[in-house]
């Protein structure tokens, strides 16, 4: 499997998983409906579990834009692998979220709520107030990138190595790391920190034929792409300056 397809089909299940997961809580009629916070999160969690799993042999696993900027800037990753792992974060984010839709389109109709219905695909704000969302965002973000970092050897085996990221410390210690990131800093705005998990769901939402929806928000959306790759990139500064000094 090269590390592109990997991170389509890694990026892919996480989104499947997660986005199901609202799904399952917030769409009428659904077994696990109103079942909250702590379900969301926890599967969420595990979600990132399964993609990790899958894609870290091949690709480093890192399933995120924001990971992929970290490890560019730290020297772990070329421009041109680079883009070929964001397009297939993206493109797997974006059919993950297809397949939900395709798994919960009864539920989708039974539903009134638009933005219930938008919640399965991206985030939103719990009280909107932009600079203070992008704070949000960045600070969930530099958490997730900065103890990554602490939880690899962040260098290359050879020149010709995968990056080594996310592949290189198991898949759990991630899940645990998303999980607190989420119960702790995730009430403000759902926790994004992640660039492909927030954008490309947002455009299959706004392509999808699903009635009474609620708007693109290009407002917003800016918000959970900005806010990662702004906590990622203080993340990685400073943890090559903590590395030199």
């Amino acid at each position: 499997m090269t590390p592109f397809i990997a991170e389509v089909i890694g990026t892919g299940i996480l989104i499947l998983l997660g986005g199901g997961v609202v799904a399952n809580v917030v769409l009428n009629g659904t077994k696990g409906h109103n079942s909250g916070w702590i379900v969301i999160t926890t599967a969420w969690a595990l979600a990132v579990f399964a993609g990790v799993v899958i894609a870290a042999p091949y690709s480093g696993a890192h399933l995120n834009p924001a990971v992929t900027l970290a490890m560019f800037i730290a020297g772990n990753i070329d421009a041109a692998s680079s883009v070929l792992y964001v397009a297939g974060q993206f493109i797997g984010a974006m059919a993950g979220a297809f397949i939900v839709w395709l798994v919960y389109q009864d539920h989708f109709r039974i539903t009134e709520n638009p933005g219930a219905k938008q919640a399965v695909f991206c985030t939103a704000p719990a009280i909107r107030n932009l600079p203070v969302n992008l704070i949000g965002e960045a600070v969930g973000t530099f958490v997730l990138i900065l103890t990554i970092f602490y939880f690899t050897d962040a260098e290359l085996t050879d020149e010709r190595a995968i990056p080594i990221g996310l592949g290189s410390l198991g898949a759990l210690p991630v899940a645990f790391l998303v999980w607190v990131i989420g119960l702790s800093l995730g009430g403000t705005t759902g926790y994004a920190i992640n660039p492909a998990r927030d954008l490309g769901p947002r455009i299959v939402h706004a392509l999808l034929p699903i009635k009474n929806k609620a708007r693109f928000d290009a407002s917003y959306a800016w918000v959970p792409v900005i806010g990662p790759l702004i906590g990622a990139t203080l993340a990685t500064a400073i943890f090559l300056w903590l590395g030199t000094a």
